[in-house]
């Protein structure tokens, strides 16, 4: 059950960080994880992107090859990274900041950083929204434990808020049609 994902969009975002997260919690399963990532050339406001491949078995290669899931936190992370995407895979695109839908079979659009907005009061909370969602969308690890792995990592006095950014993005993913 090898899944491969890239969390992409602009440095500052957070996607690292959700792609870590998401890595530990489903070590916390007794699978097998592993992260990679890549900024482009400044730190705040360039690409950047993460990627997770989790597995059952031993993993030899640590870099994603063909993603199965494509997180598009903007337009310019959309276009750059969803080419090689499987084509029975799936791309989610944060609607609030991807206005041009990429030429995919399988979307799902969700206003992640709106939601943020709204929802917990800052677009800081945007990759944890995203976490919520892709937990939903993939099943790749059960709720209660990324709860766990994103109460483990974040700044102790975030926690109530970023519980409330991955409700609000895993009952997003419900809402979103694939």
């Amino acid at each position: 059950m090898r899944k491969q994902l890239r969390l992409s969009g602009s440095g500052g975002q957070g996607v690292i960080t959700a792609a870590i997260i998401l890595a530990e919690a489903a070590v916390a399963e007794g699978k097998e994880a592993v992260q990679s990532q890549s900024y482009g050339p400044e730190a705040r406001g360039g690409a950047s992107k993460s990627e997770v491949i989790i597995d059952d078995g031993p993993i030899y290669h640590p870099h994603v090859l063909v993603p199965d899931l494509v997180l598009a936190m903007t337009q310019k992370a959309a276009d750059k990274y969803y080419s090689d995407l499987n084509p029975d895979g799936l791309l989610v695109l944060d609607d609030s900041l991807v206005p041009e839908t990429p030429d995919f079979p399988h979307v799902v659009r969700i206003p992640i950083t709106r939601l943020a907005v709204e929802k917990v009061g800052r677009p800081l909370f945007a990759n944890i929204v995203a976490l919520g969602a892709l937990v939903r969308l993939t099943g790749l690890v059960k709720f209660e434990t990324i709860r766990q792995s994103v109460a483990h990592r974040v700044p102790p006095h975030t926690v109530e808020q970023n519980m409330k950014a991955l409700q609000v993005g895993w009952d997003a993913a419900g809402d979103a049609k694939k």
